[in-house]
């Protein structure tokens, strides 16, 4: 199985791909990232926010690998400890099919890509930068497969 996070957003800083990197290549083969990222919507003048979010929504949903769940970083998502995680990412394996994470841009996700999820998933009711999220869901993903593992690495109680 993959998890590909399909993420709004290009050149990120080194920081953030390097962050991403770290906890990416910790993973094995059977659990592995696949970042796909989606060129941000040239919003102009004229342009509204519901535009951009539409046209990136297609750019989205053309991305999701077939025959893929889907889950989507929504804020109005269910906040998920680290164990529902890991219980969470035990039934995506179990299922036998990738899983693709959609992130959206600054103007958010379109109402199509909502509809074509199957779990809504809210990292916080914090709001994060873009380049942040990528991170941190690489790292909760490499916990969640630790935790599942017996691995040390997660010492939560």
């Amino acid at each position: 199985m993959r998890i590909h996070i399909i993420s709004v957003g290009r050149r990120m800083p080194g920081w953030v791909e390097e962050g991403y990197a770290e906890y990416a290549k910790r993973l094995p083969h059977e659990c592995a990232l696949n970042l796909i990222e989606i060129e941000p919507f040239r919003r102009g003048r004229s342009t509204s926010a519901e535009q951009a979010r539409e046209e990136e929504g297609r750019r989205i949903l053309k991305a999701i690998p077939k025959g893929a769940g889907v889950t989507v970083l929504d804020v109005l998502g269910q906040v998920w400890s680290t164990e529902r995680l890991a219980g969470h990412l035990t039934d995506w394996l179990g299922a036998g099919c990738d899983r693709a994470l959609l992130v959206g841009g600054p103007d958010g996700l379109a109402r199509a890509c909502l509809d074509r999820a199957d779990q809504r998933w809210s990292l916080s009711a914090l709001t994060f930068p873009h380049p942040l999220v990528r991170v941190v869901l690489a790292e909760q993903i490499y916990r969640a497969w630790t935790l599942n593992q017996g691995h040390p690495y997660h010492r939560g109680g």
